[in-house]
């Protein structure tokens, strides 16, 4: 007898190919994407949500005396704090808000802008003809939901202006050469001005991808972005050449989703306060880039547009000072969209949200960050893949990489690759589990640090992967340990890969510690604390149960965690590698490189008291 249980139906959606990795997954007569297991059936619920980024915009317009806000249903009452943004006294210019914010009234909002005048016209837009007003969107409950800004120019009548919405942001990053991208509010030609040369996209467009070529190394360039009749100035250092072996910084840290503590430590997906602090310190530090593994919002969403949402608010915190340097991030388990069964008494079916190109996972970030494509195509062609002649996995682009900075790479991996978030029930639907790096994966991990360990303008390679290889608090059950579980791995087409999770980890350990000597440190998050775990021969990094071969490590290695941007925080748990493992704090860090030559000392500062947490030289 088949017991349907209906949980929320959106009859006649569009029908998606479902991939041929999945499992006990079909379509209805009605086009409900159903989950089938033994005598049950699911119907998916994919109810959209009213609060995404499009929405909370605002749809600002201009009238005869100001700007008129229509938040169409994402929220009917709250609050909207509003100010000028003088863009001329300051290297990273944010809204000064008015004394007295406006009430969001059945989901519209008025900011009069002759309350911009006299004496709080600090930018001179009155007598300019345009400013550009910043504005924060705040629910009748007090929670932060957008920052937003908006152009303006006109006096009576105002119009609204071209305005950069987001960004410009510093991309790729190399000693000649430099990407840099934005959003705008109308579809228009951008162009970037450098020392005279310019530089502009291939049509008019809201999103702008801009290459500048030819530049000099280790050379400070002022860039202007031209943008209708505006524009706006900051500034980039290129790298050094590869192998100059000069001195500089470059910070570390994850997992800076949603907070405790109210006001901006949860705003909408992101502990904006944290990541500002976290970006002013590594500004002052003069870091050359910062590197970001995972778990920069909350996600987990249903609708890829709430996810779109929570990305906007991540930007805007590090969006002042990653004007100037890069930010460079990757995916954690929380960057999910997700296909979603619930079940009763709670428990639910969970996977990576299906077409893979438009709205994966993979897909949703990949649309929002700009990073290396130098990484695998995806697991397309592994012994796995049930149909060899087509696309069945997801994309890695953008998500898996590397990148070098004078003499340091960065090898950057994804943990979190077609994440099937019901982890526990992946032999049902097929999907991967949390923490596995998956066999293209592995292969191109071998071949990138082979390739780097014989590149002579390299001396310290960084590995970075969101989940850690030893966990010490609040993961201890999952990433690469599973409470010294072997048996959790991924399945393909309802069917089992054939190494467990332990194995995969020490395959990894083998290719990233015994067969190179550039491998500096393990750089990893998910647990929301900072630790460092001294990983040596004699350290036992098995369960007492274990009776397959062990790994014989040749060399000693750090991991260092750092999942302390923001999450809320994880306590020390026991493992048998604890007593390797040190300056474990729940305190937020950010941790700092300084290379010199072929020296290495870390540094973990306390961003929000500024407080020295750890010290450590590495070589």
């Amino acid at each position: 007898m088949l017991l349907l249980i209906v949980v929320f139906s959106v009859s006649g959606q569009k029908r998606y190919k479902i991939p041929s990795v999945y499992s006990n997954i079909s379509y209805d007569v009605e086009g409900n994407l159903m989950l089938d297991i033994g005598n049950m059936s699911y119907i998916l619920n994919d109810m959209p949500s009213e609060m995404t980024l499009e929405n909370l915009i605002g749809n600002p317009q201009a009238t005869t005396t100001g700007i008129l806000f229509d938040f169409n249903n994402a929220l009917n009452n709250g609050t909207l704090y509003y100010g000028l943004i003088p863009y001329e006294d300051s290297k990273y210019p944010l809204p000064v808000y008015f004394r007295a914010p406006v009430q969001i009234m059945d989901g519209k909002a008025f900011v009069n802008m002759r309350a911009l005048k006299g004496r709080y016209d600090m930018v001179n837009w009155v007598k300019k003809g345009k400013g550009v007003l910043g504005y924060r969107v705040v629910s009748e409950t007090g929670e932060f939901l957008y920052d937003g800004r908006i152009g303006f120019k006109g006096n009576k009548p105002l119009f609204i202006d071209t305005t950069i919405v987001e960004g410009p942001f510093v991309n790729l990053l190399t000693h000649e050469s430099v990407v840099l991208s934005l959003k705008t509010n109308f579809s228009v030609n951008v162009e970037i001005e450098i020392e005279g040369n310019k530089y502009s996209g291939n049509s008019a467009s809201t999103y702008h991808e801009i290459p500048v070529n030819g530049l000099q190394e280790s050379k400070e360039y002022k860039y202007t972005v031209h943008f209708g009749t505006n524009q706006e100035s900051y500034s980039f250092k290129t790298a050094p050449k590869p192998g100059s072996r000069t001195k500089f910084t470059f910070g570390y840290a994850s997992d800076s989703r949603s907070g405790q503590g109210g006001g901006e430590r949860d705003f909408h997906g992101a502990n904006a306060y944290i990541m500002k602090k976290i970006m002013a310190l590594g500004a002052y530090e003069n870091c050359s880039f910062m590197q970001f593994t995972g778990d920069l919002i909350t996600g987990y969403k249903i609708d890829p547009n709430q996810i779109q949402l929570e990305y906007a608010n991540w930007k805007r915190a590090v969006e002042p000072w990653a004007r100037y340097f890069p930010v460079i991030t990757t995916m954690g388990n929380h960057e999910a969209t997700m296909y979603y069964w619930a079940l009763p008494g709670g428990d639910f079916y969970s996977i990576d949200k299906f077409p893979f190109d438009k709205i994966s996972s993979e897909a949703m970030y990949a649309q929002n960050f700009v990073n290396p494509l130098n990484g695998p195509e995806s697991e397309d062609g592994s012994q796995y893949d049930p149909k060899k002649n087509q696309i069945d996995f997801p994309s890695y682009k953008e998500t898996v990489y590397y990148y070098i900075y004078d003499n340091v790479a960065m090898v950057v991996l994804n943990s979190n690759y077609w994440y099937a978030p019901s982890t526990s029930h992946v032999n049902e639907t097929s999907g991967n589990i949390h923490a596995y790096i998956m066999d293209n994966q592995l292969k191109w991990i071998e071949e990138t640090l082979e390739t780097l360990e014989n590149d002579e303008n390299i001396d310290h390679v960084f590995v970075t992967v969101h989940t850690p290889f030893f966990p010490n608090g609040g993961h201890v059950n999952d990433d690469m340990w599973y409470g010294g579980k072997n048996k959790p791995r991924p399945y393909v087409n309802g069917k089992p890969v054939k190494k467990g999770i332990i194995e995969r980890r020490d395959e990894l350990l083998d290719v990233i510690v015994n067969k190179t000597e550039k491998v500096v440190v393990l750089l990893t998050g998910d647990e929301h604390n900072y630790c460092k775990t001294h990983i040596t021969p004699e350290t036992n990094i098995y369960p007492d149960t274990w009776d397959l071969p062990k790994l014989q490590l040749k060399r000693s290695i750090y991991q260092v965690n750092n999942g302390a941007a923001g999450a809320p925080y994880y306590s020390q748990e026991t493992t048998p590698w604890t007593p390797y493992t040190s300056g474990f704090t729940t305190q937020n860090a950010l941790v700092f490189f300084n290379i010199n030559g072929k020296d290495i000392e870390m540094k973990v500062i306390n961003p929000d008291t500024l407080d020295e947490v750890d010290q450590l030289k590495l070589r």
